[in-house]
C-alpha cells in the first residue's frame, strides 16, 4: 500500500510543481498587466480597458494554485501551541482531522464554485468579452487541488508515511 501512495505522491508532486509554475507565471503576467495599465494611464493618457480585469483574473489563479501547493507542502495556517505538549500519536490524529476538514472545505469550494460558474456563464466580463463564469475556474481548480492534496496527506499518514509541516525539514519522499 505504501508503494501505491508513494507513486501517487510522485505524480501529485509533478502536478504541484506545474501548479506552482502556473501560479508564478500568473503573478508575473499580473504585474505586467498592472504596469501596462499605469503606463497607459499616465504616459499614453489612454487607460487600457482589459488590464484591470485581466489582473484580477490572474490574481485568482496565482492565489488559489499557490494555496493548493501550500496545503500539500504543509504551509497552511494552524494553531500549534497545544501540539508542543501532546504525544506524537495524538498530534498525528489532530493533523489528520485538520487535513480532512481542509479537504471537505475544498470540496465545498469546488461544488459551490461550479454553481457560481454555471450561474454567471451567460454574463460577459466587460473589457475582455469572456463569459463571467470563467472568473470561477481558478476557484474550481484550486479547490480541486486543495482537496486532492489534503486527502493525499491523510493517505500518507494512514500508510505510515511522513508529511511535511511548516518549520520542519522536508519529510516527503518526492
Amino acid at each position: 500500500m505504501q508503494a501505491i501512495v508513494i507513486t501517487l505522491s510522485r505524480g501529485l508532486a509533478v502536478v504541484a510543481r506545474i501548479a506552482l509554475w502556473i501560479s508564478g507565471t500568473g503573478l508575473v503576467l499580473m504585474t505586467a498587466a498592472v504596469a501596462w495599465q499605469v503606463f497607459g494611464r499616465y504616459v499614453l493618457n489612454a487607460t487600457p480597458i482589459w488590464t484591470e480585469v485581466t489582473a484580477v483574473l490572474l490574481m485568482g489563479w496565482f492565489i488559489f494554485l499557490g494555496a493548493a501547493v501550500g496545503i500539500r507542502e504543509g504551509y497552511h495556517l494552524s494553531f500549534d501551541i497545544l501540539l508542543y505538549i501532546l504525544p506524537q500519536r495524538v498530534k498525528l490524529i489532530l493533523f489528520t482531522i485538520s487535513d480532512l476538514l481542509v479537504g471537505i472545505f475544498a470540496l465545498g469550494m469546488t461544488l459551490y464554485g461550479i454553481q457560481l460558474a454555471q450561474g454567471t456563464w451567460s454574463n460577459t466580463i466587460s473589457g475582455i468579452g469572456l463569459p463571467s463564469g470563467v472568473a470561477f475556474f481558478a476557484l474550481l481548480t484550486g479547490g480541486g487541488l486543495i482537496m486532492i492534496f489534503s486527502f493525499e496527506r491523510v493517505a500518507r499518514r494512514l500508510v505510515g508515511l511522513p508529511t511535511a509541516r511548516f518549520g520542519e525539514t522536508e519529510l516527503t519522499e518526492d
